[in-house]
């Protein structure tokens, strides 16, 4: 996307959060919170150069000529939202599968009668290059309506080459024509695709023929894979996250949604996030954090199946970097709200204001290893969101309800 390049004085801000000068990792106090009153922003192609009181900046952009796009009614600026792991390049609806597992059926149910997984395998597979673009294009429309201005996407329901290779391909177009970022992952080892019998020949597979044209083509810098009993085991898992890491990918890594161990393989495979994290322990809090693995929790992904949320609270007290995101999928996480979701967790888990607000802007952008986003700071993106509203506390407050009204991605209102 091309970087706005108009030079602009945004405000005044009744409230400008900042989210700046926070501790990376471990439990954050809403006093630490920088919170400016009557304040403005500076941008320049694309990134913030000045946060200050807007008297201030209103007499440097008098001088410099700077565009002025004046905020009429009382709002709070925040940093544009950052969902750090999504599903949501896929064809098809799970709906039959939800109403099955509500009325209690087990997942292994579910996946015998047609449904799980593999349904949207099915779909995805059906779907062609120009219908995934437009699905993903929607879901992008709103997420992008409702304040997220970065977004990461998984392939993971091709489970072949080619299949894999459209799903990256669909990402890629759409991250070319539309405002909302995306952050393509290669998520081929999502689970053993029905073709094959043997998983560590599929994931070998994955390595020599998928993974190195991901590569020549640019269509992600990021591989994930699903460590679970019902897809691959820490032994196999650990060998595919090596050898992805020795081509050159980031990696990340679906660890202890249902049992222990995925935790322990990202740690000691070097991962710069470990998400789902509902079965993790102590001792599962204190491997990630020594080895200063990001904890993603997934509260869409318990709101859907049903099921408790991940010990946020337990892993912020143990000293970790906590990001939340949505889990957008087709299967467990069909909601996708990122705002409602956070706030429902921080309630349930007793975060404050500002642990849960940090883990859906600085410390997401963290589990994505970008420093230029996440903040309202000087040399940062210019990504910024703005409620309609005179106190901050207001957002989570109504859990969702209370929606952005305007969203600049790098400076440009969109």
């Amino acid at each position: 996307m091309k970087q706005d390049n108009s030079h602009i004085l945004i405000g005044p801000f009744k409230q400008l959060v900042t989210m700046a000068g926070l501790p990376e990792a471990g439990a954050i106090a809403d006093e630490e919170l920088e919170v400016l009153e009557d304040a403005g922003v500076l941008v320049y192609d694309g990134f913030v150069v000045l946060v200050e009181r807007y008297d201030k900046l209103l007499k440097i952009a008098q001088e410099k000529g700077y565009t002025l796009q004046k905020i009429e009614e009382s709002m709070v600026l925040l940093p544009g939202l950052i969902d750090s792991h999504t599903h949501i390049c896929f064809a098809g609806s799970r709906a039959n599968d939800y109403a099955m597992r509500v009325a209690g059926k087990s997942y292994l149910e579910i996946a015998r009668s047609g449904g799980g997984i593999l349904d949207s395998v099915r779909k995805t597979r059906q779907a062609t290059l120009v219908e995934l673009v437009d699905l993903l294009k929607k879901r992008c429309d709103r997420h992008l309506s409702e304040g997220v201005t970065t977004c990461e996407v998984k392939s993971g329901y091709g489970l072949t080459t080619e299949e894999e290779l459209k799903m990256l391909e669909a990402i890629q177009l759409v991250n070319k024509h539309h405002a909302l970022e995306l952050v393509p992952t290669c998520l081929a080892a999502h689970m053993r695709p029905p073709e094959h019998t043997d998983s560590r020949l599929y994931l070998q597979e994955v390595i020599t023929q998928l993974l190195p044209q991901v590569k020549e083509q640019g269509l992600a810098n990021r591989v994930d894979i699903f460590i679970e009993d019902t897809a691959f085991s820490e032994e196999e898992s650990l060998e595919y996250l090596l050898a992805a890491k020795e081509m050159g990918f980031e990696i990340t890594v679906h660890a202890d949604q249902f049992s222990i161990g995925g935790s322990r393989i990202a740690a000691e495979a070097g991962a710069i996030s470990a998400d789902h994290l509902e079965a993790s322990g102590e001792e599962e809090i204190a491997l990630m954090r020594d080895a200063g693995v990001v904890a993603t929790v997934l509260p869409g992904a318990s709101l859907g199946l049903g099921m408790h949320y991940a010990p946020a609270r337990k892993m912020l007290d143990g000293g970790l970097c906590l990001a939340i995101a949505t889990d957008w999928n087709p299967g467990s996480a069909p909601m996708g709200d990122l705002l409602m979701q956070a706030a429902l967790l921080g309630a349930a888990e007793k975060l404050t204001m500002a642990e849960t607000l940090a883990g859906i802007t600085v410390r997401a952008a963290k589990a994505l290893n970008l420093s230029d986003r996440g903040t309202i700071a000087k040399g940062q993106l210019a990504d910024m969101i703005a409620f309609s509203t005179d106190n901050y506390k207001e957002i989570l407050y109504q859990q969702g309800k209370l929606k952005p009204t305007q969203v600049w991605k790098q400076g440009r209102e969109v």
